[in-house]
């Protein structure tokens, strides 16, 4: 399979870097797009060179003439979006958050096991160069086995100005950011057995929280931390880092502002620079999210081709939806969440 063609369903404010790195992507391209509102529709065709321009999505599928769609709008039409590639069999990568529910998310999941197709949620921050480089790290036994983690994003950046209606959501940066920097957590330290949450909304121009503290139980043994934030200023404004800090048997790794990884063992201690790359679309400070981007969607090529599956797959992501859906009812409950009685 070579020289796959896709179609991209919702030219939003994130899409534009869907599309861009797209452009960069050895072995795909994109040959239509849909979206309902016919500004974004024009402005996105426009920019890209895209001749096809649907504004219903059943329009698009009933064409055809595409391997695999990439669905970018937001996850109020997800569920539908998803079920409809399922019907017509087309390879699916979903955005995140996967689904309003976890019931939602199982039913994509099943839909797309039963139609055969694979399914890959678009959840990019572990596709990160520094996150990468430190599961590299640990895989490599530097620290020998892990016992401690922390995973942290704290932020004053004002993420309203170019998503507007994440200040509307009765949930948000849980759902919104805290789903990423649960999904490291995973990827770093393996699945979770139990999660403890406690949210706080300090801006009171919001709706939903936009702070939050989670302890995660990892079935290795491992505790780690999840915390997030968007009411955090700080002298040196670190958006959009995911700082990390591990400590294991025989060292301790820190992923620490600017992009360093510092690594400490009977060696001694080592400092590497693990700064992503500044692709020719990408602007800072963004430019680590926009390469993980291309990144996430090479993989996705990479595998489609091999027939395998992939990282953050469906069947995967139902693991961190999980951890997203405890987190709310742990901070609702006060209680702790057995996150294996919820994936059952």
């Amino acid at each position: 399979m070579t020289g796959l063609k896709g179609a991209l369903i919702g030219c939003g404010f994130f899409a534009i870097n869907q599309m861009h790195a797209w452009n960069d992507v050895d072995g795909a391209k994109i040959v239509a797009i849909c979206d309902r509102d016919p500004d974004r529709l024009k402005t996105v065709g426009d920019q890209f060179g895209i001749e096809r321009r649907y504004h219903d999505a059943n329009a698009l599928f009933a064409d055809g003439g595409f391997d695999f769609v990439d669905i970018a709008t937001t996850v109020q039409s997800h569920r539908v979006l998803v079920e409809m590639a399922a019907h017509h069999k087309v390879p699916t990568i979903c955005q995140k958050p996967f689904a309003k529910t976890l019931t939602d998310a199982r039913a994509m999941v099943a839909a797309c096991r039963a139609a055969g197709i694979p399914l890959m949620v678009h959840e990019n921050f572990r596709w990160q160069t520094p996150i990468q480089a430190v599961h590299k790290v640990l895989d490599a036994g530097s620290i020998g086995t892990p016992f401690w983690g922390r995973f942290s994003f704290r932020s004053g950046y004002d993420v309203f100005s170019g998503q507007p209606y994440l200040a509307e959501g009765d949930r948000f940066i849980i759902e919104d950011l805290g789903i990423h920097t649960l999904d490291i957590a995973r990827y770093i330290l393996g699945d979770v057995l139990t999660v403890t949450a406690r949210t706080k909304r300090v801006n009171p121009s919001i709706k939903g929280e936009d702070v939050a503290t989670i302890l995660l139980d990892h079935e290795s043994g491992a505790t780690s931390i999840v915390d997030v934030s968007y009411a955090t200023r700080l002298s040196r404004e670190p958006f959009p880092e995911t700082l990390i800090e591990l400590d294991g048997s025989e060292g301790t790794i820190r992923l620490t502002q600017g992009y360093q990884l510092e690594v400490t063992n009977a060696n001694g201690t080592t400092t590497t620079d693990v700064s992503p790359k500044l692709l020719s679309w990408a602007s800072r400070p963004w430019h680590n999210i926009q390469e993980s981007v291309y990144a996430i969607q090479q993989h996705w090529v990479d595998q489609l081709k091999l027939g395998v599956e992939h990282s953050t797959s469906g069947t995967d992501n139902l693991k961190t939806f999980a951890l997203v859906e405890g987190a709310y009812e742990s901070a609702a409950s006060g209680q702790a969440i057995d996150v294996r009685a919820m994936l059952r």
